[in-house]
């Protein structure tokens, strides 16, 4: 099961860890506690026997010929260990040179330390140094030097550059000397206050660390003035960020114009949140006319994104009651024309269901293609024929002598069961059904289910709320549809509005 080398490993580390089994499980993954006793017994036998050889001596990590190879590669190419790790993969710097000093002692590269370097040469390498976009060591390699020798002549230029400022200042008088401190204060100031302005501007304004102060919007650096000028003069702001005083105060004028939209905009989300959270911009700016407000639909837009009232959408798989062909199906007379001169001359009709986690529920609601108006549903926990036949009986009790409006409906299995065809038939109604498979044939239907799902059931959480509860929410929000939404297309009033506008009872 185990290689004679992964059994010398783990005694290796078992008398590494003084025996300790638990330390050599957790680090090798293996093996488990009786078989190790038994390696180490076997082991012990085999040391006494002297058979057995040590198991810390382990094979060597790499072969003669690669050592052979590196050292030739070093030798042949300028000497350099860097170059040599980097070209064959392999080993540390410090290995490579070890291994030249046993092969080849009399070819090991001159030391750096005998190259005499100028001062100009070194402050351009730590120049470098300081604004690298790569690591030390590439900065190093670059000028031929190694990453300890780069930061010793950092150090060395730094302690002669203050040595150089300190024999400045000593020769300085009293007067100098003060003159001195408050140039440094003021650059020191001004650097405090550079370094505000770019957190503030990362900060107030989300801008990426870095960004270039000089390319913000004038309305930007007024906001970054705004947040900064108890703590810095107002003049020297203007002139880090290079915006002209009247700019200022031409921005801050304007600021206060979003004011006078606080009455609107808690109005909006009142809107929003009364109406089931799905109203966009547009039906919301129908609502704010009606109550009096006096504001485009861009300001409605705006201010809606700016308190993120985002009608939330998703789609999920179709509920499908197809049975297969249970009687003969109708022609589809609607032909996907869902427009209508008059009330009742055409229905639509069909199946969803809604997953909660308390169970599932389904509605069968009948859809006039006149206006959109909702004629009847039922809602039940079981797909059945009570669920569709009731909804139909209801909705032909709404009906007016004359009235025989044409039914359409998809080749669900409750559309095709002799019940459904002779209270149709019964009521004088007209059967249509659209093509097996064709979802667009019912998109009026289908559409309406989107409507509901996105409007009242995908941006809520259903955890706690039972299937009672839910019917009877949904039956509440059905009545909302035909009797408090509003829909553009009909002027901007709900259905039942728009009705009794024309007349129609």
């Amino acid at each position: 099961m185990y290689s004679r080398e992964e059994r010398n490993r783990a005694i290796h580390l078992y008398l590494k860890y003084d025996k300790c089994i638990a330390d050599v499980i957790r680090d090798l993954g293996y093996p488990n506690y009786r078989t190790l006793k038994k390696w180490y017994a076997e082991y012990q036998q085999q040391l006494l026997d002297g058979t057995e050889k040590d198991p810390c001596k382990m094979k060597p990590r790499y072969t003669e010929e690669e050592i052979g190879m590196a050292v030739e590669y070093y030798l042949e190419r300028g000497k350099n260990c860097s170059r040599t790790v980097k070209a064959l993969g392999y080993p540390s710097r410090e290995t490579l040179r070890k291994w030249v000093a046993e092969i080849a002692p009399e070819e090991r590269k001159i030391g750096r330390s005998n190259v005499q370097y100028s001062q100009e040469y070194k402050l351009n390498a730590v120049s470098e140094l300081y604004f690298r976009k790569e690591s030390a060591t590439v900065v190093a390699e670059l000028h031929n030097v190694n990453r300890e020798t780069l930061y010793n002549w950092k150090r060395k230029l730094f302690q002669e550059e203050l040595r150089i400022s300190m024999d400045k200042y000593l020769n300085l008088t009293k007067d100098e000397l003060e003159d001195e401190i408050d140039t440094l204060k003021k650059e020191v100031f001004k650097l405090r206050m550079e370094k505000d302005l770019l957190e503030g501007a990362a900060e107030l304004i989300k801008k990426e660390p870095g960004i270039s102060l000089t390319n913000l919007t004038n309305k930007e650096k007024t906001i970054l003035i705004d947040a900064l000028k108890t703590e810095y003069p107002l003049k020297d702001l203007l002139n880090s960020l290079k915006l002209v005083k009247s700019s200022y105060y031409y921005q801050r004028s304007i600021k206060g114009i979003d004011t006078k939209y606080d009455k609107i905009k808690d109005e909006i989300i009142l809107l929003f949140n009364n109406n089931y959270k799905c109203y966009g911009y547009r039906r919301i700016h129908k609502g704010l006319k009606d109550q009096g407000f006096c504001v485009s639909e861009k300001i409605v837009r705006r201010l809606m994104r700016e308190e993120d009232l985002v009608v939330k959408t998703k789609k999920t798989k179709k509920y499908n009651s197809y049975k297969g062909e249970l009687s003969p199906a109708p022609d589809n007379i609607i032909q996907r024309n869902f427009t209508a001169d008059k009330p009742n001359s055409k229905w639509l009709t069909d199946i969803t269901e809604f997953r909660l986690p308390a169970g599932k529920v389904y509605l069968s609601p009948i859809i006039d293609c006149f206006d959109g108006k909702v004629v009847q549903w039922s809602i039940s926990n079981h797909p059945d024929a009570e669920l569709t036949n009731s909804m139909l009986e209801s909705a032909i009790t709404t009906l007016v002598e004359g009235e025989t409006p044409i039914i359409h409906s998809d080749r669900g299995s409750h559309y095709r069961w002799p019940d459904w065809i002779h209270l149709i038939e019964k009521a004088g109604l007209k059967r249509s059904m659209s093509k097996k498979g064709y979802t667009p044939d019912n998109a009026a239907c289908e559409g309406f289910f989107g409507r509901i799902k996105n409007e009242m059931f995908y941006n809520r959480k259903w955890r706690n709320v039972t299937i009672e509860d839910f019917i009877r929410i949904l039956d509440e929000y059905l009545k909302w549809y035909n009797n408090d939404r509003v829909k553009m297309k009909l002027e901007g009033k709900s259905i039942n509005a728009y009705r009794k506008s024309l007349g129609i009872v």
